[in-house]
């Protein structure tokens, strides 16, 4: 299935970060792999992903162990993890936080499929996080990343409007994809809420942005945009998924 979903002969830009969705792939998929097959795919990740199970710290990350999928098994970046840990009093290690989530692990076969051979941190965003805690963490990931002396990726996972018809999906996701372009973080922080727009992972893209720019990433590029409404049929009741990449 990611088979037909991805291009390894896309034209490709070293990349910050990624801005990827996480439904079902059969929804969802063909907009991650456009967006994976359009970077350079490093060996070390940091995915931030919304928790939709709830979780006691504000960054729940895991710091050592490995991920697996059907694809095989995804090492965890630990001397990345130690350094985000200094670098950030609100990151926590919390492994329960991310035992029943799906946001971050969706993105893995994607990029196994596509460069195998990769470790990842990753974070889940409480949705109690403020944009000062996501600014702190977006500082703190920039200055582990610099510390590291390695290429990161900083993968952020979400999906965008959630059950609103096609039409009205179209109309503010464009709203939330227009902030994410023009690299406003605390404009997308805060048109997300203006507008009422349910976009799971607005936090997690948040930091994405802050620390992509304290890293020197100067544009962002809309790769696609599609709903589920493409693939159900169903135009009343949509999901929204975007694929950005920040260079």
């Amino acid at each position: 299935m990611i088979k037909g979903m991805v291009d390894p002969q896309a034209k490709k830009e070293k990349a910050r970060a990624v801005v990827s969705p996480h439904a079902g792939l059969i929804y969802s998929g063909p907009v991650a792999g456009a967006v994976y097959s359009s970077v350079v795919l490093p060996e070390r990740f940091v995915i931030l992903g919304p928790s939709h199970r709830g979780q006691r710290s504000v960054f729940g990350i895991m710091n050592k162990g490995s991920w697996q999928t059907p694809l095989g098994e995804v090492p965890l970046d630990s001397g990345l993890a130690e350094s985000l840990l200094r670098h950030s009093s609100l990151v926590r290690v919390e492994e329960s936080a991310h035992k029943e989530e799906h946001s971050l692990e969706v993105q893995l076969p994607f990029i196994q499929f596509l460069s195998p051979g990769f470790s990842i941190v990753p974070i889940c965003v409480s949705p109690v996080a403020d944009y000062a805690a996501l600014e702190e963490l977006g500082k703190g990931l920039a200055a582990a990343i610099r510390e590291s002396g390695r290429d990161v990726l900083i993968v952020a996972s979400t999906d965008m409007s959630h059950y609103v018809s096609q039409e009205t999906a179209r109309e503010k996701d464009t709203l939330a994809i227009e902030r994410i372009l023009a690299l406003d973080a605390r404009g997308l922080y805060e048109v997300v809420q203006e507008e009422d727009i349910s976009m799971c992972g607005f936090q997690p893209t948040t930091a994405a942005i802050l620390a992509a720019k304290e890293l020197g990433a100067g544009r962002a590029d809309l790769i696609r945009y599609m709903t589920s409404g493409e693939t159900s049929g169903d135009f009343d009741q949509v999901v929204g998924y975007a694929g950005l990449r920040i260079v």
